[in-house]
């Protein structure tokens, strides 16, 4: 049996459990979810256990406080195979008065709640896992803290050890835990593994609303291409249509792209809007983004090699394995990533937002000196634009890069940082 690699998601998970009687697990399918939770969980209900699940769901019908029954916090795994457990565990935490008793997780099909009673706020709370970042994984030494970056502790040093070639291979394998522990060509299959599922059952599952396997492919082949920009629905419809008999409509594409985002394939980012000196227009539109950087590799059916040959993707596709890390990082920090861009063309890649107020200003480039000092120069542009009489200055501005040798602060006062050497 592999080691467990310790998630970022077990102390959310542990802190979570203090404050709230039962903790909901989300996130894209094949993510770790199970496996974390049992880490803590302390007896386990496994509802698809086939010799066992007609058996529990009949029992989660007449009788489901026997289900709920073993030491806390309880493990119930796959708990939307019999959804009227939720107002049952919803009942057990109000009437045991205690904190950290259940935890639930599902497959990445979402539950029908049409038989919920109680949305569950106030006994509830939701984590989401997303893949492994590359500090979960163990390729970044993990030498630049993003939380001291926030609180400004010490000066910023770090040697990267994670060669281009190894950043390919990375970006192609994805953060999904059962690969990071194989090598090699097996461990490239499991993204394509992954996509194959999507495509041909879990879009269509998770409403049951019958899809063309061939329309997801293309979708998502689509969208593999539009990383990292903000195309709308209809310059997607536009791109399907050059493969269609017909073009399809604007609602057929959104509901397609719905699916994708409920079963946690896709997760685009929204827009940030500071305080900013002059009136100037902000773009709203969310940017495109798959929850890892391996789904888009697997939809346009490449491999390290051809992301070595293809410096562009290869630039677009690590820019989605850095806001799957920064995503990641800031959850544990209670913050959120956006994306900014403004009607004069000035972008930031990402803008890392914690609930205090506090945000730093980052821009993702996969190396060398004039993008590194191209990305410093749109940094410090950016910040001469926010107000920073009606909010906070930037706690930091950071060009993070995929090649380099070394983490350190620039003369300017931006930050290099490699992404081998980043953490929570």
């Amino acid at each position: 049996m592999k080691k467990y690699k310790r998630r970022i998601a077990d102390q959310m998970l542990d802190r979570k459990l203090l404050g709230k009687g039962a903790v909901l697990i989300e996130g894209a399918k094949w993510c770790g979810k199970t496996t974390t939770a049992e880490q803590t969980a302390k007896s386990v209900l496994y509802m698809s256990d086939s010799e066992k699940t007609a058996q529990y769901q009949e029992l989660a019908d007449i009788s489901p406080s026997q289900l709920l029954k073993g030491d806390a916090p309880r493990l119930i795994d796959e708990w939307q195979l019999a959804p009227k457990l939720w107002d049952a565990i919803r009942f057990e935490v109000d009437h045991r008065d205690d904190l950290g008793q259940f935890i639930l997780t599902g497959s990445a099909v979402p539950p029908s709640m049409d038989e919920v009673k109680h949305t569950g706020t106030g006994r509830f709370a939701w984590l989401k896992m997303r893949p492994m970042s590359l500090y979960e994984s163990g390729e970044s030494n993990g030498s630049v803290s993003l939380e001291d970056l926030f609180a400004k502790r010490g000066d910023v040093s770090g040697t990267n050890s994670v060669s281009l070639e190894q950043l390919a291979f990375a970006v192609c394998r994805g953060g999904w835990p059962r690969a990071t522990t194989l090598s090699g060509a097996v461990a490239l299959e499991q993204a394509y593994d992954y996509y194959d599922a999507v495509v041909n059952a879990d879009a269509s599952r998770v409403d049951g609303v019958r899809r063309d396997p061939e329309r997801v492919k293309r979708l998502l082949r689509i969208y593999a291409r539009h990383q990292g920009t903000q195309a709308a629905i209809t310059t997607i419809c536009e791109d399907m249509a050059a493969n269609e008999a017909t073009r399809p409509d604007a609602d057929t594409i959104t509901s397609y792209v719905n699916a994708l985002k409920k079963i946690f394939v896709i997760e685009d980012m929204p827009a940030w809007n500071p305080n900013l000196r002059s009136k100037t227009a902000v773009r709203t539109s969310d940017t495109r983004y798959f929850v890892d950087p391996s789904i888009a590799v697997a939809a346009l059916g490449i491999g390290p090699d051809d992301l070595l040959d293809d410096l562009k993707t290869f630039g677009l596709l690590f820019e989605t394995l850095c806001i799957r890390d920064l995503r990641v990082f800031a959850e544990s920090l209670g913050g959120a990533v956006y994306h900014y861009r403004d009607s004069f063309g000035l972008e930031c890649d990402a803008v890392v937002h914690l609930r205090n107020g506090s945000y730093g200003l980052i821009e993702i480039k996969l190396g060398g000196e004039k993008l590194i000092d191209e990305g410093a120069k749109n940094l410090m542009r950016f910040t001469e634009k926010i107000d920073t009489e009606k909010m906070k200055p930037p706690a930091f501005q950071m060009v993070l890069t995929g090649a380099g040798d070394f983490a350190y602060l620039r003369k300017d006062g931006v930050l290099v940082v490699p992404i081998g050497c980043l953490k929570n």
